[in-house]
C-alpha cells in the first residue's frame, strides 16, 4: 500500500482518468473533486474510491487545495488525470515516507507530446513538488502554474511520473487559449502593462530559448513544433493582458 492520500481534480477526463487511478489503486486513500463532468468521469472514479465530491470550478489552485483539505492521510500526493505512477516511483514514495526525513518532495515528469517523450526544450526533468506532509504544505493561490509551498525541508525523488500531455497540435491550441487567458489574469494582477517590446521580443526569445539554448532541436520536428507553439502562447499571454488593460472586454 502507498501510505498517501492521492488527490485529483477532474472535469470530463474519461479518456485519461481510469489509467491514472489504476496506477495508484493501492493508495491508502484517493480523493477526487470533480467539476460536474458531463461524461463518465465520476462513474469511473467511483469504481476506485467513494470519496468523490462535485464542486463548482474555482480555479486550479482552489480546486486542488479543496481536495488536499479533504485528505485524511498525513501524506498527500497531487496527481493530474493525465499522469501515471510507475512501480519504481511507487516504491520510492513508500521508502521516502518511511524514512520521514523531509516534509516535501519534488518529482520529475516524463512529458509526452504526440506520443513522444520530449527530453529537451525545458520539458525534462520538469521537477514539480507533488508529495508533501499535509500539515506542512499548501497549494499557492494562482490563476495558472499553481505550485505547492512547503514550510519545511524538501528533497527530490529520482523516479518520474509519466505525463501524457497534449495528444495533438489541436489539443494544445484548445488548452492554450484557456491557459493564456489565465496567465494574462495573473500578469494583470501584478500590474504588468505590455509594451511593443513584449509583443516583438518575448515570443522569439521564447522560441530561441526552447529550440536552441535548451536543445529542443534534438527532439526533431516535435521540438520545433513545441517551440513555435510556446512562442505563440507567449504572444497571446501578453496580447490578452493588453486587451484587459484596454477594457474592451469584461473578465
Amino acid at each position: 500500500m502507498i501510505p498517501v492520500s492521492i488527490v485529483i481534480v477532474t472535469k470530463n477526463e474519461e479518456a485519461n482518468i481510469e489509467t491514472a487511478l489504476d496506477s495508484v489503486k493501492d493508495a491508502a486513500e484517493i480523493v477526487v473533486i470533480d467539476s460536474f463532468s458531463s461524461d463518465r468521469t465520476v462513474e469511473i472514479c467511483r469504481k476506485y474510491t467513494a470519496k468523490v465530491l462535485q464542486k463548482e470550478w474555482k480555479g486550479y489552485a482552489k480546486q486542488k487545495q479543496a481536495a488536499v483539505d479533504l485528505a485524511e492521510v498525513q501524506w498527500v500526493f497531487i496527481l493530474d488525470a493525465d499522469e501515471r505512477f510507475t512501480p519504481e516511483l511507487k516504491a520510492e514514495v513508500i521508502n521516502a515516507i518511511k524514512e520521514n526525513s523531509h516534509d516535501g518532495f519534488y518529482v520529475s515528469r516524463k512529458n509526452f507530446f504526440m506520443g513522444r517523450w520530449i527530453k529537451h526544450g525545458g520539458w525534462w526533468p520538469d521537477y514539480t513538488l507533488r508529495l508533501f506532509r499535509k500539515s506542512a504544505g499548501k497549494v499557492e493561490d494562482r490563476e495558472v502554474h499553481e505550485k505547492v509551498i512547503v514550510n519545511g525541508s524538501v528533497s527530490y525523488l529520482k523516479n518520474p511520473l509519466v505525463h501524457y500531455t497534449y495528444n495533438s497540435v489541436s489539443d494544445y491550441l484548445k488548452r492554450m487559449d484557456i491557459y493564456s487567458s489565465l496567465a494574462a489574469k495573473e500578469l494583470k494582477k501584478t500590474g504588468v502593462v505590455p509594451n511593443m517590446l513584449d509583443f516583438l521580443v518575448r515570443p522569439p526569445v521564447t522560441f530561441i530559448k526552447m529550440f536552441f539554448f535548451r536543445f529542443g532541436f534534438l527532439d526533431g520536428r516535435h521540438g520545433l513544433v513545441l517551440a513555435v507553439l510556446y512562442s505563440y502562447y507567449t504572444f497571446l499571454k501578453y496580447a490578452k493582458t493588453w486587451e484587459m488593460k484596454q477594457k474592451r472586454w469584461i473578465y
